[in-house]
């Protein structure tokens, strides 16, 4: 009587049938992925401001004051008076855009949150001011 030997080889086949199932399935889905393209600002080519902005100010130390055109003094406010002061300055002109001017020491926390609470008052144009570097 003849031992059967075993076997040293692994069957692939089933490998392959699973590969071409997940080829057809990316295939089948790539087409139908939307990219979303997201545009990140670049202090390089940065844009001049407009000149009617309102310029929310918030320093190194987190205190916030609010530059109206027109006027070269800057009004010194909480976060709760910001809001109604840009909202009666925009009274006359609803579409006037508001800048945030933050300190490069400024915590990241302080320009969202008053971006936050300009948002939820229902500011429309709200950008960042930066700098160009010079080269």
């Amino acid at each position: 009587m003849r031992q059967r030997r075993l076997k040293n080889e692994i069957n692939v086949v089933p490998y392959i049938d699973v590969m071409l199932v997940l080829l057809v399935i990316f295939m089948v889905t790539a087409p139908m992925m939307t990219t979303a393209s997201i545009d990140v600002p670049s202090v390089g080519k940065a844009a001049q401001a407009p000149a009617e902005a309102l310029q929310v100010n918030i320093r190194a130390d987190q205190s916030i004051s609010l530059t109206v055109p027109g006027r070269k003094e800057q009004l010194g406010m909480n976060r709760s008076e910001l809001s109604a002061a840009i909202l009666d300055a925009q009274r006359k002109n609803p579409d006037q855009p508001v800048l945030i001017v933050g300190d490069k020491n400024v915590k990241y926390e302080a320009v969202l949150g008053v971006m936050d609470d300009l948002q939820r008052q229902q500011v429309k144009r709200i950008g960042l001011l930066v700098q160009p570097t010079g080269k």
